[in-house]
């Protein structure tokens, strides 16, 4: 590859010496760092707001309950949700070394291939599925499975759930009691049907982005990593990034490009911070306009997240280890034989499947968590339970990213405009009604004692309603706000590269023309992989 000539920005002070600047080590950021430093001769600075990733709750599987309530994160929240009744969601966004792969429920998949063929059709080309799934097998060592849809060898962990329970099997009973048949690989030749997630895992030890790419990499002499180094803007001159400028003021140049990854939230808000955006909104908060680009944080879609909870018979869920003791004993079980509850990701069963039956592939996703009150916001059943989530996978309604201040220290408008569209409010409560019925199934009752949440008072569609504009939540499945595509009002092109900003790409969820058929993580890393071999071969 050639390097850069490292010269921007002389003479005014600015920190050279890197021709990568990647800003965000998320899931992407993490991979297009780690495999733009395989070349030598170039020299990459990786940086990121929040600290490591040294606390264990990090890396032990069971770790995720405590994350979606503020470790590791940003503690935003949404704006009042105008078709939900004001409610105000809590937005997780990681603030880690590893971004949400750190943080997540690390289940592996990959949404549906149709997905991508429906980028390709947009004009996104390079981009449909047979595109894109060289990239996830690259990414991928997989401890089942090796064949046209699955790699071995490549630095994530992807390994079948070792701490499973019986009212999992249960659960596929029941389901296939309402004709879901059982799926032994979502990520293969069909989505349809309920199974066991493979998860993001490796010797029972989660496998994030900073610990499959960034770990065994860190000992390169070209490799940079800060934490704990937040960014105040990018740097333009003369329409070409030049590099950042961080909160203490310092400024770093890029003499090659940069590399903006700090997903679906932080890339927008970093954008308009720096001028880039919708120039009137910009001027109105104080922010001198580089570049007039109004879709910079457009376009965003998240799933919505409905639950039904179940209060159980007995103790067939991981409810009880919240206590102190048996929480010890976990502890004790996982440091001796990897096994038990400290091992689960407790949302590690679940599955696709229909509410629209003429869907052109599942418009539902299932994640069957094994306990309640896991997630902030969602309600605990004191003497243990179950809940199932469901969401609906291809949501119309549109939301945004914007800025309420020019202060860097303050929160981001996060507007998802969950239910905007009529379409979205039937399919996630057809959802919701699914679920209940899953669990009312005769192979679940020797576990289940009652249906607690929504509960046998919910039965119009009007209380149906009501009852998830209290309860419910996001999916974390953020994507959307720096669209790519071909036409002049996509805010990167096919490659990637920022339509107006020479020397700048955006590269993470954010630039997904539409949000994908299931969890995102896994989407986040084959983007990384993908765009770190379109940044080399722009540069040969």
């Amino acid at each position: 590859m050639n390097r850069g000539t490292g010269e921007a920005g002389q003479g005014d002070g600015m920190e050279k010496g890197y021709d990568f600047i990647v800003i965000g080590a998320g899931s992407a950021g993490s991979v297009v760092a780690a495999r733009l430093s395989e070349d030598p001769a170039v020299k990459v600075l990786l940086l990121e707001a929040g600290g490591g990733d040294g606390n264990p709750l990090y890396h032990l599987p069971a770790g995720f309950a405590k994350m979606t309530k503020g470790i590791g994160s940003w503690g935003w929240d949404t704006a009042p949700q105008r078709h939900m009744k004001g409610k105000v969601f809590r937005y997780t966004q990681a603030k880690v070394l590893g971004g949400g792969s750190a943080i997540n429920a690390q289940i592996y998949t990959r949404g549906n291939a149709q997905d991508y063929d429906d980028w390709r059709q947009m004009g996104c080309t390079g981009w449909g599925y047979d595109d894109v799934l060289p990239y996830f097998r690259k990414a991928e060592d997989n401890d089942t499975f090796e064949n046209r849809f699955h790699g071995k060898g490549g630095p994530l962990g992807v390994s079948q759930p070792i701490a499973p329970l019986p009212i999992c099997e249960a659960y596929f009973e029941a389901a296939a009691a309402l004709g879901i048949p059982r799926n032994m690989d979502i990520n293969g030749e069909a989505q349809d049907g309920v199974c066991y997630y493979q998860l993001t895992q490796r010797n029972a030890r989660r496998s994030s982005a900073a610990m499959a790419y960034l770990a065994p990499n860190r000992g390169r002499a070209n490799l940079t990593v800060r934490t704990r180094a937040p960014i105040r803007r990018l740097l333009v001159e003369g329409g070409r990034a030049a590099g950042v400028e961080m909160m203490d003021g310092s400024r770093i140049a890029a003499g090659t490009e940069v590399i903006l990854s700090s997903g679906a939230i932080g890339s927008p808000r970093l954008l308009q911070l720096s001028g880039i955006g919708p120039a009137e909104e910009l001027r109105a908060l104080g922010i001198a306009p580089v570049l007039d680009q109004p879709n910079v944080g457009a376009n965003l879609q998240d799933h919505l997240d409905l639950y039904c909870i179940c209060e159980l018979s007995g103790p067939y869920s991981y409810d009880r280890y919240a206590k102190p003791h048996w929480a010890a004993l976990a502890g004790l079980q996982y440091l001796l034989t990897r096994k038990g509850p400290v091992a689960s990701s407790l949302f590690e069963t679940g599955g696709f499947w229909y509410a629209d039956p003429d869907a052109r592939s599942p418009d539902l996703q299932f994640h069957l968590g094994l306990g309640t009150g896991i997630e902030h916001g969602v309600a605990a059943m004191p003497m243990g339970g179950v809940t199932l989530n469901s969401c609906h996978l291809r949501p119309r309604s549109r939301g945004s990213v914007r800025l309420q201040s020019a202060d860097p220290a303050k929160a981001p408008l996060i507007d998802p405009n969950y239910l905007q569209d009529p379409h979205d409010r039937a399919m996630s409560i057809a959802g919701l009604k699914l679920t209940q019925q899953i669990l009312a199934q005769a192979p679940l009752k020797p576990f289940i004692k009652a249906e607690r949440l929504p509960g046998p008072e919910v039965r119009t569609e009007a209380d149906y309603f009501d009852f998830i504009c209290q309860h419910s939540k996001t999916s974390h499945h953020c994507v959307g706000t720096c669209r790519m595509g071909p036409d002049d009002g996509a805010v990167v092109d096919i490659r990637l590269r920022f339509n107006g900003i020479d020397g700048l790409r955006v590269v993470d969820n954010s630039i997904m023309p539409t949000v994908i058929s299931s969890n995102t993580n896994a989407a986040a890393i084959m983007i990384g992989e993908k765009a770190a071999d379109m940044i080399r071969e722009d540069h040969a």
